[in-house]
């Protein structure tokens, strides 16, 4: 099987392995691995992935850990002081609880334009977007997208 092939496959059953729930840390290097074996460079597989796989992994988590770390620690913050709570019950005093899903999408664009880093938003806006959902009776699993189309924009 070519090599590109074997990345392709590999990717594919990433994608739907991870929609299936499966979590993506074990995900990530089986499907490495299971590249490198389809590609036919099984004698290569050790040398490959502690030479790419793992250099790679370790320079992005060198470069982002802090950023996740602090992100983490201020949606802490928020939720453990009640800041998230009261925002939240503000910003639905104000507009009602029907408008929560525009809320949270406007508030990370917002907060992404003004110069906040993506995972600083997501970690802090959580929270809010939570005591949000609950109170509009939206599911929590919307939280994610909601995120994402304010942030990515």
């Amino acid at each position: 099987m070519s090599s590109t092939l074997a990345i392709i496959v590999s990717l594919l059953l990433l994608m739907f392995l991870a929609y299936r729930g499966i979590t993506v840390l074990l995900l990530a290097p089986l499907m490495a691995a299971l590249a490198v074996f389809l590609s036919g460079d099984i004698g290569f597989l050790l040398p490959i992935y502690t030479d790419t796989f793992m250099k790679a992994l370790g320079g992005y988590v060198l470069q982002f850990l802090p950023i996740f770390l602090l992100g983490a620690l201020f949606g802490q913050l928020m939720a453990d002081s009640g800041a998230a709570n009261t925002i939240a019950r503000w910003i639905v005093k104000r507009l009602g609880p029907k408008h929560s899903l525009a809320t949270v999408v406007i508030a990370c664009g917002l907060l992404t334009y003004g110069g906040v880093s993506l995972f600083v938003v997501a970690f802090a806006i959580y929270p809010i977007a939570r005591d949000l959902f609950r109170a509009a009776d939206i599911p929590k699993r919307l939280i994610p997208a909601t995120i994402a189309l304010g942030s990515f924009t």
